[in-house]
């Protein structure tokens, strides 16, 4: 049985009026906005800390309606998007099918060092409603359904939203050192614009992933798994992402995928893709081609400016 929706996320936000992000508990149809300057200033605090906060806001009350606010990707300043590739044996069969290399990819499976990668900047990610891309120059493209991980500057897991790890088949598939070809272009990475906490996730490990692809109006491939087919543990892949880098702003780490649509079906310009984690939130996309269909996230640099300053053009 699918879990109840959770009854209190976190967002970065900008409301009616105003010329600033903010970032902010959501109960209901309001928004309790954080004692903070924003995401990142959030994410230097502690597990403990965000939590007292939280409490903090909403017992001070009044909210603001949430339906006025227009929500932000819940990343800024100097975070990061990370991934994490082959953590599902259903991404192992899928990258050893459509690969020329697949022995690569089971000695990742089974090894203790995990495969992650760099998969986006604050400024080149995209939220719900908002459109994801494939890469022109691929015959094949997928998107991967993803339960994401929000991290402080000190590594500890923050909360969960959803990821959309929009890939190149064809491109990963000749040559494993294509990965950052296949994984790292305009329109590659929408998150989910609401942070479930960690305090309204029990067991990140028993969590539905759902994904469905529309195509004129139709569905083309709808699947479902679970979280807890996922071979490693979240706070092993969080602990070698951080082995040897800071993250001072703190980051999301995209946790791997287990549904992957066969060879036969690539996404294309005009579908949408829908994915569901009852219990953590949703995304919605349409999908485009190209990186002259994403251009519009050049001059949308701002979203992720720690200022949040709000347009560009009231600077």
């Amino acid at each position: 049985m699918a879990r109840a929706e959770p009854a209190l996320t976190l967002a970065r936000f900008v409301g009616p009026g105003s010329d600033r992000a903010r970032v902010g508990a959501v109960v209901g149809d309001e928004v309790f906005p954080l004692a903070v300057g924003g995401l990142a200033e959030l994410l230097h605090l502690s597990a403990t800390d965000i939590l007292a906060l939280v409490t903090e806001a909403c017992a001070a009350g009044p909210g603001e309606p949430a339906a006025a606010q227009q929500w932000l990707p819940p990343v800024e300043g100097v975070m990061e998007v990370w991934a994490a590739g082959v953590t599902y044996a259903r991404s192992l069969d899928a990258r050893v099918e459509e690969s020329q290399r697949g022995s690569v990819y089971e000695q990742v499976y089974l090894s203790e060092r995990p495969e992650l990668f760099f998969k986006a900047v604050p400024w080149r990610v995209v939220s719900d409603g908002e459109p994801v891309a494939v890469r022109a120059d691929s015959w094949s493209s997928a998107p991967e359904p993803e339960l994401a991980v929000l991290t402080n500057a000190a590594g500890e897991v923050m909360g969960y939203t959803v990821c959309n790890d929009v890939s190149s088949r064809s491109i990963e598939g000749e040559n494993p050192l294509y990965l950052p070809q296949a994984k790292v272009y305009a329109g590659s990475c929408a998150v989910g614009a609401l942070i479930t906490p960690w305090w309204e996730v029990p067991n990140p490990y028993d969590l539905q992933i759902v994904m469905t692809i529309h195509r004129d109006g139709m569905p083309v491939f709808s699947g479902s798994t679970s979280t807890a087919l996922l071979k490693r543990r979240i706070e092993d892949l969080v602990a070698w992402l951080y082995a040897e880098q800071d993250f001072p702003d703190g980051a999301v780490l995209s946790t791997g995928t287990a549904l992957v649509p066969d060879l036969s079906l690539t996404l294309s310009a005009g579908d949408r893709v829908e994915i569901t984690i009852p219990g953590v939130g949703r995304l919605d996309n349409p999908v485009v081609e190209g990186k002259r269909a994403m251009s519009w996230l050049i001059p949308g640099q701002h979203r992720s400016s720690p200022e949040g300053v709000w347009p560009p053009s009231r600077r």
